[in-house]
């Protein structure tokens, strides 16, 4: 990852929205397929995403709204700059099919969100020395494309 690129890009998203100052955003690198889906977010169809709200190290930030993102691509560039407009935790099981459809991925369907979010999470999981069931709590995020 080439720290100075992605800070020269924040600078240049700065310059453009005429902001003085603004805090380094998050960088953001999906798990699975990071390239297709830094595609999809480019593109705009990927305005959601998920992660396993337990498996959050204490340290580590978590999402809240208001937050920008620098989403890098499968070469760890960066490609674009989004706003988070809402967070949430909730059940697995209980993620909605508008939350699958925002996250653009596959078919859009919830049952392909399922299908791959359980093996991603399974594995996640069991790398944590966890157990994955359905009741694990999911952070759902929403976003835009700003930049």
């Amino acid at each position: 990852m080439d720290k100075e690129k992605i800070q020269d890009y924040w600078f240049n998203f700065l310059r453009d929205k005429n902001s003085l100052y603004y805090p380094l955003g998050d960088i953001t690198i999906f798990g699975g397929e990071p390239q297709k889906l830094a595609e999809l977010v480019y593109d705009g169809i990927k305005t959601a995403t998920s992660s396993s709200y337990e498996l959050y190290e204490p340290t580590e930030y978590m999402p809240q709204i208001g937050d920008y993102n620098i989403i890098l691509d499968g070469d760890q560039e960066p490609v674009c700059i989004t706003k988070t407009l809402v967070t949430e935790v909730i059940p697995f099981k209980q993620v909605s099919a508008e939350h699958a459809y925002h996250e653009g991925e596959g078919d859009r369907t919830l049952e392909y969100w399922r299908q791959v979010h359980e093996d991603f999470f399974k594995k996640e999981y069991a790398e944590a020395g966890k157990t994955f069931n359905e009741d694990i709590p999911v952070l759902c995020e929403v976003f835009e494309r700003i930049y």
